[in-house]
């Protein structure tokens, strides 16, 4: 960026700089979704609910130059996901300028190499050395839920959550306090991923118009970002411990018979995790404390499951086991609210799905949120119900009904990390403390790469005597 742009003046124009000429690109799929799924006000979701009820499993839709297949029968996510995977690639588009060339953004024999030096930090057996790091991070925002709530202020949600994640990832999987303003970089991705920020640049690029950079604009905020990865690999270590994700990444830039895996492949992949790991976490956490806040029965449920768990000790992995029914308040957090309500592929050939063409350039949208809710494969689905997921009952399961982390081979690698994550934060949150939501009810939903709530979650916290 110039130098203009990284210190504007009032009454200064520049042109769009290099980030933001990605940003709403015409051929965005975002872009191009955003004003079908403005058509319900509270959860544009349902608009392509109905859409699939009306015209079918699979539905083609033309969007200026674009053409979009939805699909929304688990079997053809299957099919596209597992059965044909090699033909269905990822969808990179607005990836980039956040994750670089890190492997989110990579497919085929490529992602592949790039995950294998990563892929032990994500074993289960791994994660009992981890659960030090997230409770030492938790009992950190605990320590400032305290203080907030003595002041009696009102927070949003998302953004105390986002900050924990944050933070758990840091300790937890690169020996790193956060060398950062999380709360500063939080509103770098928030400006980022609402896609109504790319549609305003997108538009005024159309009209010809020159703008000012200012600090709300994604162009900015993504160079803050870029800042992040080299401030955490540049911290001094908590522990020196040996056996963590960065000591992975970085024999990986040493390893000799890995040329692809270079310095800056290190830090977009520190950028993945601070970003997609992060806000799936922050967000799944941030809604289930929404729906214990609505279903208070539910919170006092998960406060005498953690009494009898782990009573006045901390939690182990052996504990994280036996909290049944607050991983299932997780697990049902998921179903209603899919972090990534669909998967985007991107066909490479020619092929058909139930009867409907599919021609290469095809974005096929997994629509999983539809999944999730449809009553044909849920019990009342729109209802939160935890108990679907004890003693047994989730065995009743449509295969690939539920895809909270995708499926297939591309399936997230922190998926089952992300689950003790925020099973361990919740059990402990509530333990002390009561969130009281007090914004409009039910909670508004945004559409974008992410399903997040409008206008945010905002509580008051009350601290338990």
């Amino acid at each position: 960026m110039t130098a203009t742009a990284k210190q504007p003046t009032p009454t200064s124009e520049v042109e769009a700089p290099a980030h933001a000429q990605g940003l709403g690109d015409e051929s965005s799929i975002w872009f191009q979704l955003s004003p079908l799924l403005k058509g319900k006000r509270d959860n544009p979701m349902h608009l392509l609910m109905e859409m699939a009820e009306r015209y079918g499993p699979v539905i083609p839709i033309n969007l200026a130059n674009q053409r979009i297949v939805l699909l929304s029968e688990p079997e053809h996510f299957k099919y596209v996901l597992v059965n044909k995977a090699d033909s269905y690639i990822k969808y990179f588009d607005g990836l980039k300028p956040i994750f670089g060339k890190s492997m989110i953004t990579n497919d085929g024999a490529l992602w592949q190499k790039i995950r294998m030096p990563q892929q032990p930090a994500f074993h289960p057996d791994m994660f009992a050395e981890y659960i030090p790091y997230f409770l030492a991070a938790i009992r950190t925002k605990m320590d400032i839920w305290s203080d907030i709530a003595k002041s009696g202020e009102s927070v949003e949600m998302v953004e105390q959550t986002w900050t924990l994640a944050a933070d758990m990832i840091c300790k937890a999987l690169f020996d790193r306090d956060m060398p950062f303003n999380p709360h500063f970089v939080f509103k770098c991705v928030k400006t980022y991923t609402d896609v109504m920020n790319h549609k305003e640049i997108r538009l005024k690029k159309q009209a010809g118009e020159l703008f000012e950079v200012s600090e709300e604009d994604p162009a900015k905020a993504m160079e803050a970002w870029a800042s992040v990865p080299p401030l955490v690999m540049a911290a001094n270590p908590r522990e020196e411990r040996e056996r963590t994700l960065l000591k992975m990444i970085e024999a990986a830039v040493a390893d000799p018979n890995m040329p692809e895996f270079d310095q800056q492949q290190a830090v977009d992949e520190i950028k993945q995790y601070l970003w997609a790991g992060t806000e799936t976490t922050a967000l799944t956490l941030a809604w289930a404390l929404y729906e214990t806040a609505r279903n208070p029965e539910a919170a006092e449920r998960i406060r005498k499951e953690g009494e009898a768990v782990y009573g006045d000790r901390e939690p182990t992995a052996a504990d994280y086991s036996a909290l049944a029914y607050t991983r299932a308040i997780i697990q049902e957090t998921m179903r209603l609210y899919p972090p990534v309500w669909g998967l985007i592929r991107v066909a490479t050939e020619h092929d058909e799905i139930a009867g409907k063409a599919i021609r290469p350039g095809d974005r096929v949208v997994i629509f999983s949120y539809g999944a999730h809710h449809n009553p044909r494969f849920w019990e009342a689905p729109e209802e939160f119900r935890p108990e679907r997921w004890m003693a047994g009952a989730a065995k009743k399961q449509v295969k690939y009904s539920y895809l909270p982390f995708g499926g297939g081979k591309r399936s997230c690698i922190g998926g089952a990390m992300s689950q003790v994550e925020n099973t361990l934060a919740l059990s402990l949150l509530l333990r002390r403390f009561r969130p009281e939501y007090v914004g409009s009810d039910p909670a508004g939903i945004n559409a974008t790469v992410t399903l997040t709530p409008k206008g945010g979650l905002h509580f008051k916290i009350r601290e338990l005597s």
